[in-house]
C-alpha cells in the first residue's frame, strides 16, 4: 500500500471511530430529550460510520469498486433522509417535548467533533470520489449541527416543539441533497474509470 492510500485508510479509520462513538452519544440524547433534530443528528452519523467503512473497503480497490461503493453511500445517505422525515412526520402528528437546553449541548459537542473530522479528511488530497463523499458527510454534520444549536435555542425561548420538527426536517432535505450529489459525482467519472481492474 503506497503512503497516500495509507494516509487515506489511517484518516478514514479516525474519522469513523469519532462517528460511530458520536452517533451512540446523540441517541442516548435524542431519546433523553425526545428531539427528532437530535434523532436525526444521531442517524446521521451512524449513516456515516456505515459510508467511512465502505470507502475504507474501496481504499487501494480499482475505479468501478470505488464508483460503486460512492453508489451505496449515495443510497444509504437518501435512506436516512426519508427515514428522518417520516420521523419529523411521526412526532408531528403523536407529539414530543424536546429539551433546549440538551439539544444546544449535544449540537455544540458534535460541531466540534465533526469540524475536527472534516479537517482530517480535507487535509487529504485526492480525487477519489469517496473521499469527496466523506467530505459531504462531515460538512452536512457540521451545518446539521449549528441549526440544532438554534432549533434547541428557539424550544427554550418559546416553549414550542416546532424548530425541534423543522431542524429534523431540515437535517433530511440536507441529507437527501447530499445523496444526490455524491450520485452525480461518482456517475461523471471519466469512461476509463469505469473498466474493471
Amino acid at each position: 500500500m503506497n503512503n497516500a492510500a495509507s494516509a487515506q485508510r489511517s484518516t478514514l479509520g479516525v474519522v469513523l471511530g469519532l462517528n460511530l462513538a458520536l452517533a451512540a452519544s446523540l441517541a442516548v440524547a435524542g431519546i433523553s430529550a425526545d428531539s427528532s433534530a437530535l434523532t436525526a443528528n444521531a442517524l446521521d452519523n451512524a449513516s456515516d460510520a456505515v459510508v467511512y467503512g465502505i470507502s475504507l473497503f474501496a481504499i487501494g480497490r480499482a475505479p468501478i469498486w470505488k464508483r460503486r461503493a460512492a453508489h451505496w453511500s449515495a443510497a444509504l445517505l437518501l435512506i436516512f433522509g426519508l427515514g428522518v422525515a417520516a420521523d419529523a412526520l411521526r412526532r408531528f402528528i403523536t407529539g414530543s417535548e424536546p429539551v433546549g437546553i440538551t439539544m444546544m449541548s449535544m449540537a455544540a459537542i458534535a460541531a466540534v467533533v465533526n469540524l475536527a473530522c472534516l479537517f482530517l479528511l480535507r487535509r487529504l488530497t485526492s480525487d477519489d470520489v469517496n473521499l469527496e463523499a466523506a467530505e459531504t458527510f462531515s460538512f452536512n454534520d457540521f451545518a446539521s449541527n449549528g441549526g440544532v444549536l438554534i432549533a434547541g435555542g428557539l424550544v427554550m425561548w418559546l416553549d414550542q416543539r416546532w424548530p425541534d420538527l423543522l431542524v429534523g426536517v431540515a437535517v433530511a432535505l440536507i441529507a437527501i441533497k447530499g445523496s444526490m450529489d455524491i450520485w452525480r459525482s461518482a456517475t461523471r467519472r471519466p469512461a476509463d474509470d469505469r473498466v474493471e481492474g
